[in-house]
């Protein structure tokens, strides 16, 4: 009989732990950032940025942030595959793009000015 125990680990435990901490940094940062006034803006935003910095440090720490910082390095060699477009494939594209853009636009002005001149024929106007 194969049975799944839904029981926390110690170390599941604990990654709660840091998540909570984590949070908390993130509340700590904020609240000093608009409750202490009396201070300069750039020492306010300096403690804003390390108390996230710690939180991120914290929650990189947890189960979760090895499974985000394994995502995040897959990502970048799946990115090191990407064949990016020339210069000139992206400049000739973006023309394309313009030009079409212009001849839409035209089409429906005039699609609109067609319409509305008939509705105005049709009520009299």
């Amino acid at each position: 009989m194969n049975t799944k125990v839904e029981s926390q680990s110690p170390s599941a435990a604990f990654d709660v732990f840091k998540y909570v901490l984590a949070a908390g940094l993130v509340v700590a940062g904020l609240l000093g950032y608009y409750l202490l006034t009396n201070l300069a803006t750039p020492l306010r935003v300096v403690g804003l940025l390390v108390s996230l910095a710690l939180a991120a440090g914290v929650f990189l720490l947890t189960s979760k942030g090895r499974d985000t910082r394994e995502f995040f390095a897959e990502s970048r060699f799946e990115i090191r595959k990407v064949v990016w477009p020339t210069r000139e494939e992206t400049q000739r594209t973006t023309l394309i793009i313009l030009v079409v853009v212009v001849i839409i636009s035209l089409l429906l002005g005039l699609m609109d000015f067609l319409i509305s001149s008939g509705v105005r024929f049709l009520l009299g106007a």
